[in-house]
């Protein structure tokens, strides 16, 4: 029989651990186990260490997630900055400024999701926004999606062949289709909803940084064309209305 029972007890006192006393003294901890569990003091301290060891934990959550937000924005910010940089070469692209129009319209406005994602039914706008993943930010169609909303009157293997070709998106990217149920039981969509999407954090904050690039650029076009007209306005006044000497 171990006769380091007693040495047990004085650490277990001291608040130590199962772990921290079978190390100390080289004792299983199914021993310890079988030694302390019938100690209502032993299982006060147990529920002390618990309670320490999870407010350890979630400091340790805390401070790893405020490492990684940090991180995370420092890559977002450097992101932004690429766009920047490369705004004053896109900006005279006319599929640049088409495709990014079409977003700032008619795209998904929340960034948090990171899902680059336009839904139409006019062909010739996801044409243009397939184009301009494609071309102008350099996005291969195998990471591009596409999801198609029917109303059941509507072929689904055909709707898909349409989008396909219209998009250059293979069929072999479409997720399953939805169906929809509308009011009335005649058709009124040719070829349904087309949604064409991609998951990129890293290109929504360009596409975000571009809009508001595009945005000032257009206050300034707008700005300096009003004050430009002010010299011709008012010397059309004046010869029309020639003041009295």
């Amino acid at each position: 029989m171990r006769n380091d029972k007693h040495l047990v007890l004085q650490l277990r006192k001291r608040g130590k651990s199962y772990n921290a006393i079978s190390k100390e003294l080289g004792i299983p901890k199914s021993t310890l186990s079988g030694w302390l569990k019938n100690n209502p003091w032993s299982e006060q301290i147990k529920r002390g260490l618990i309670e320490k060891n999870r407010v350890l934990i979630g400091k340790k959550i805390r401070i790893m997630n405020k490492a990684r937000k940090k991180k995370l924005e420092t890559w977002y910010k450097q992101c932004r900055q690429q766009a920047e940089k490369k705004f004053p070469q896109l900006k005279s692209n006319p599929l640049f400024l088409a495709g990014l129009m079409l977003y700032w319209g008619e795209g998904d406005s929340k960034i948090e999701n990171c899902m680059i994602r336009l839904s139409n039914t006019d062909p010739e706008m996801i044409k243009i926004f397939s184009s301009f993943l494609q071309k102008v930010c350099q996005i291969s169609k195998e990471k591009i999606k596409v999801h198609i909303i029917l109303y059941p009157d509507l072929n689904d293997e055909i709707c898909k062949k349409f989008w396909s070709k219209i998009s250059g998106i293979p069929q072999t990217q479409f997720i399953k289709t939805s169906f929809i149920q509308g009011r009335h039981p005649t058709r009124r969509l040719t070829n349904g909803i087309c949604i064409i999407y991609i998951a990129s954090r890293e290109l929504k904050e360009k596409i975000f940084t571009w809009i508001k690039l595009y945005q000032q650029e257009f206050k300034r076009a707008s700005y300096n064309g009003y004050y430009a007209t002010l010299p011709r306005l008012r010397r059309r006044f004046d010869s029309a209305h020639p003041l009295k000497r």
